[in-house]
C-alpha cells in the first residue's frame, strides 16, 4: 500500500522597495506558488510582502506609509497574501535575514498554538503530527545577482538564507538564474534550497519605469491597479521631487556592511 506524502506547510516571504507594489510583483506569489505545488512535496498556506524601510536610503523612496497603504490596497484581492509592516517600521535597514528569522518566529508559534488548540479540542492524547512549516525568499532573478555585488551580504548572511531558509527565484526576461547559482559556491551548495521558477508569460514591468511614466504624466493603467492608481494621485506621489529623495545617498547596506571586514563570496 502507497504511503501518502505529507505536504510541508509553506509561506513565501518578498522584501523589496514595493515603490509601488506593481501587477508583477503580485504575479510572483502566484507563479511560486504553482511551481512549490508542482513539487508535489509542499503546500503554499501563505505569503508576505515585506516593504523596506525608509532606512534603506534609495533614491526615488517613498515614505514607507504610503509603500505599506498602496500595497495593502493592491493585495485586496489576495486571499492568501498579506502584507506585514514590522521591516518597513524598523528605524534603521533590517537585514534580510533577520526579517526572515522575525517571521520564521512567527510562522513557528502560529504552527505550535494550532497544533496544541488542535490537540486540546479532539482530547486525544496522541498528537497531531504534520510537518512543521518553513518559510522561504520568494525573489525575481535579478535578486540573485546581489550576492555578486562586493560589500553588499555578509557570508555568513548568504549561507544562513541559502541553507536554512532557502529561495524561490523567478526568471524574467533575459536573466540566467542558473548561472547566479553556478558561479556562488555558497549557492551551489545550496542548490537543492533553491528552486528556479521559469516565467513563459513575459512581463516586464518594473517599478523604476512606473515610477518613470507616472513622472512624465503617462498612463500606468494595467502595470498596476487602479486603487494603487488612484492612491498615487491623491497623495501625489512619484515626482520629479520625489524621485531627488535620497539622492547621492550610499544604499544603507553598503555603509553598513562597510563598517566590518566582508569577504567576497568566492573568497
Amino acid at each position: 500500500m502507497r504511503m501518502a506524502i505529507r505536504r510541508v506547510p509553506l509561506v513565501l516571504l518578498a522584501c523589496g522597495s514595493f515603490n509601488p507594489i506593481t501587477n508583477q510583483h503580485m504575479r510572483l506569489f502566484e507563479l511560486a506558488r504553482d511551481h512549490m505545488h508542482s513539487t508535489g512535496l509542499y503546500q503554499v498556506v501563505g505569503g508576505i510582502v515585506s516593504p523596506v524601510s525608509d532606512g534603506y536610503g534609495k533614491q526615488g523612496l517613498v515614505e514607507a506609509k504610503h509603500r505599506i497603504a498602496m500595497a495593502k490596497l493592491a493585495l485586496q484581492s489576495s486571499n492568501w497574501v498579506t502584507v506585514d509592516k514590522w521591516e518597513s517600521q524598523q528605524p534603521d535597514w533590517t537585514e534580510t535575514v533577520v526579517t526572515l528569522r522575525y517571521h520564521y518566529d512567527h510562522v513557528l508559534k502560529e504552527y505550535e498554538q494550532s497544533r496544541e488548540k488542535h490537540n486540546n479540542s479532539s482530547g486525544n492524547s496522541t498528537p497531531l503530527s504534520s510537518p512543521t512549516p518553513q518559510l522561504k525568499l520568494l525573489c525575481g532573478a535579478d535578486f540573485l545577482n546581489t550576492f555578486k555585488v562586493p560589500g553588499l551580504w555578509r557570508d555568513d548572511h548568504v549561507e544562513e538564507v541559502a541553507g536554512r531558509f532557502g529561495l524561490v527565484c523567478v526568471s524574467r526576461g533575459g536573466l540566467q538564474p542558473e548561472r547566479c547559482v553556478h558561479e556562488s559556491d555558497t549557492l551551489s551548495r545550496h542548490r537543492h534550497n533553491i528552486y528556479l521558477v521559469r516565467e513563459w508569460v513575459r512581463n516586464e514591468t518594473s517599478a523604476t519605469e512606473v515610477r518613470r511614466a507616472l513622472r512624465r504624466g503617462l498612463s500606468v493603467k494595467y502595470l498596476i491597479p487602479d486603487a494603487v492608481i488612484e492612491y498615487i494621485q491623491q497623495h501625489n506621489l512619484y515626482t520629479e521631487d520625489s524621485e531627488r529623495r535620497n539622492e547621492g545617498m550610499v544604499l544603507r547596506p553598503l555603509s553598513k556592511q562597510a563598517q566590518q571586514p566582508v569577504k567576497s563570496l568566492d573568497d
